[in-house]
């Protein structure tokens, strides 16, 4: 695909990457560049999102997030819209592996969240997960339910009433990640140096 449609990329190599996450599969390109395949058609969708959204997010923000180079069209050897961006280096942070600092890296986390707030929201789009929690109540406990006995049900619903008793926010949404979770940080000497996968990104409630 890559030889098809961005001939001037024909000759770099193509090595698949471990830590792909669950909605795309990633390929590094050359050194400096990821493919990234869609794994579903909801995941497809966000391959123009990101395009539209990052080039304006990116300046504004502390440490460097991936650089869409090219969206890459359905083929008959892979039926969704899929993309290139800039490769970004670091490793996702583990406890008791050495690759981070926990408490610097709660400043810089907590620094790319509040400079992301800070983003004109004009013309944003809401985030995959900008419902109130009270919108999610009847699925959360359904799957709680489920989980008896993998996890502590009665614990988990005791945490989820908590949450739910928490004020709705009433002000404007703000621009949020969507999904900050390990495998979507990089770190590098204990310290923040990348975020990925804004496939959830959008306005929201701050706490999202």
């Amino acid at each position: 695909m890559i030889a098809a449609q961005f001939p001037h990329w024909a000759d770099l190599p193509v090595r698949a990457v471990d830590a792909s996450g669950t909605a795309n599969a990633v390929y590094r390109l050359g050194d400096d560049k990821a493919v990234r395949l869609p794994r579903t058609e909801g995941s497809a969708a966000d391959v123009a999102t990101e395009h539209r959204w990052l080039p304006r997010l990116a300046p504004q923000l502390p440490v460097p997030v991936p650089a869409p180079l090219a969206q890459g069209v359905p083929a008959e050897d892979f039926p969704r819209p899929w993309s290139v961006c800039t490769w970004l280096e670091g490793a996702n942070p583990a406890p008791g592996t050495g690759t981070w600092a926990p408490e610097l890296f709660a400043a810089d986390l907590a620094e790319f969240v509040l400079a992301l707030r800070r983003i004109d929201p004009t013309d944003g789009p809401p985030a995959y997960r900008s419902e109130a929690l009270a919108d999610r109540d009847a699925v959360t406990r359904k799957v709680i339910a489920e989980l008896d006995g993998v996890l502590d049900a009665e614990a988990a619903t005791a945490a989820w009433d908590e949450a739910l008793s928490a004020p709705a926010f009433t002000g404007a949404p703000v621009w949020v990640h969507g999904d900050l979770q390990p495998g979507n940080v990089l770190v590098e000497d204990g310290r923040l140096t990348g975020v990925i996968d804004f496939a959830c990104m959008g306005l929201a409630d701050p706490a999202v």
